[in-house]
C-alpha cells in the first residue's frame, strides 16, 4: 500500500468540499435532479474528464479504459429526500460549524458521492491500472426509481465488482437486505353499522396483520439476520356508520439472502386471506464474498464487516458489491443533517487506499 501525500489528500478534500456545498445548495429531490446533474458534469469536465448523461444519471470512465480489463464501478446518488418539518436550519444553505457541514444530503449521500468522484479523479489518468474504473452518479435512489442506476446499467461494460457509496462510517457492508413492498386488500360486505349487517373487512385485515406481526421465516441469514415484515399503511371506510367492504394495507418486507423474493411472496399469499399484490420484485438482496480482494483491502485498514438492513442502489446490481462510505446511517433523512468535515478526508483516503490494493 502506497503512502498518500497529505497535500494531495488535502487538495482532493478541498475540491470535494466545494462540490458538496454546491450540491447542498441545489435542490435535487428524486426525479428533480437535473440541476445537480449539471453541477457534476461541470465539475468533471472542468478537470478534463468527458462525461455521458442519460436523464439525470452521469457517468465517466478512466482515460486509459481497456475493454480487455475488468471494470470496477464507483457509484453513489445525488438525489435527496425532502426535508422534514423538524429542520431548524435552512436545508439548502451549507453551513460549516463545530467541525460539521450541515445541509440536506450532506450525509446521505453527498459526502460519499463527492469522495468517490475525487477518488475517480485520483485514478483517472493512471497507466498502471489492472482494472478500468467506471464512475456513475445516479438519480432516483431514494425512491428506487426505474430512471436511476437501473436505467443506465445496460449501457455499461461488464462490471467485475462495485463500491456503492452510502454512509457506513467507512465500515464494510458486505451484505444488504432486499426490499419487497406488498399491497394487500381484505374483502368484506358493506352494511349499516347500527344493525347486524355486513362483514367488516377491517376485522379480516386485522387477522392477516396479526399474522404478519407474529410470523417468523425459519431461515435466518448469518450476516443479515431474519426476514423482517412491517405493516406500514392501512386504509378503510368512508363514514362512521357504514361497515367497510374493503380494507387495504401495505407490508414492507426486508428480504435476506436466504430467500428469493418470489419465495417470500408465496409464503405470504399462502397464509393471508387478503389479496396480495407485489409492487415490484426488482430490489433483491446483495452481497460480496468476505474474502473478495476489496473486502480484504478494507479489513487490512482496520475496518469491519457487517450486514446492512437498509436498501440502496446495490439492489439493482447483479455483480458483487460493497456498500461503504463516510457518514453515519442514523443521520440520513434526519433534521439538520450533517457530515463531520474530517469524515470527508477520511473517506477519500479510505477509498483510495482500498482500491490501490486491488486495481494496481
Amino acid at each position: 500500500m502506497t503512502s498518500l501525500p497529505v497535500a494531495h489528500i488535502d487538495t482532493l478534500t478541498a475540491d470535494a468540499l466545494t462540490l458538496l456545498k454546491q450540491l447542498i445548495a441545489t435542490p435535487s429531490f428524486s426525479r428533480e435532479e437535473n440541476h445537480t446533474a449539471d453541477l457534476i458534469i461541470a465539475f468533471l469536465e472542468e478537470r478534463g474528464v468527458p462525461t455521458q448523461r442519460l436523464k439525470n444519471n452521469i457517468w465517466a470512465i478512466n482515460q486509459q479504459f481497456d475493454p480487455a480489463k475488468p471494470t470496477v464501478l464507483l457509484n453513489s446518488h445525488h438525489d435527496t429526500v425532502k426535508p422534514n418539518k423538524s429542520w431548524t436550519l435552512d436545508p439548502f444553505a451549507p453551513l460549516e460549524q463545530d467541525g460539521k457541514l450541515f445541509g440536506l444530503g450532506s450525509n446521505d449521500a453527498g459526502g460519499c458521492l463527492v469522495s468517490l468522484i475525487v477518488t475517480f479523479l485520483h485514478f483517472y489518468d493512471r497507466t498502471d491500472l489492472s482494472y478500468n474504473i467506471l464512475l456513475i452518479a445516479s438519480a432516483e435512489e431514494e425512491i428506487s426509481g426505474r430512471d436511476g442506476l437501473e436505467l443506465v446499467l445496460p449501457q455499461m461494460p461488464p462490471i467485475s465488482f462495485a463500491i456503492v457509496g452510502e454512509p457506513t462510517e467507512m465500515q464494510l457492508a458486505i451484505a444488504e437486505k432486499g426490499l419487497l413492498v406488498l399491497d394487500c386488500t381484505a374483502h368484506g360486505v358493506s352494511g349499516h353499522a347500527a344493525r347486524d349487517e355486513g362483514d367488516n373487512a377491517i376485522y379480516h385485515a386485522l387477522r392477516d396483520i396479526d399474522w404478519v406481526r407474529t410470523y417468523q421465516f425459519p431461515k435466518v441469514s448469518p450476516m443479515l439476520g431474519p426476514v423482517k415484515m412491517s405493516v406500514t399503511i392501512i386504509q378503510a371506510g368512508t363514514q362512521h356508520n357504514v361497515v367497510p367492504d374493503a380494507c387495504t394495507f401495505t407490508i414492507d418486507v426486508r428480504v435476506t439472502d436466504q430467500y428469493t423474493l418470489q419465495e417470500i411472496i408465496d409464503v405470504i399469499q399462502a397464509n393471508l386471506r387478503s389479496d396480495v399484490q407485489a409492487r415490484s420484485i426488482r430490489l433483491t438482496p446483495s452481497s460480496i464474498p468476505d474474502d473478495h480482494p476489496i473486502v480484504r483491502a478494507g479489513l487490512a485498514l482496520g475496518r469491519h464487516t457487517y450486514g446492512s438492513p437498509t436498501t440502496s442502489d446495490q439492489a439493482v446490481l447483479s455483480c458483487p458489491s460493497l456498500k461503504c462510505g463516510p457518514g453515519h446511517s442514523s443521520r440520513s433523512h434526519s433534521a439538520d443533517e450533517f457530515l463531520y468535515l474530517h469524515e470527508l478526508g477520511d473517506g477519500i483516503r479510505g477509498y483510495i487506499q482500498m482500491l490501490e490494493q486491488v486495481v494496481i
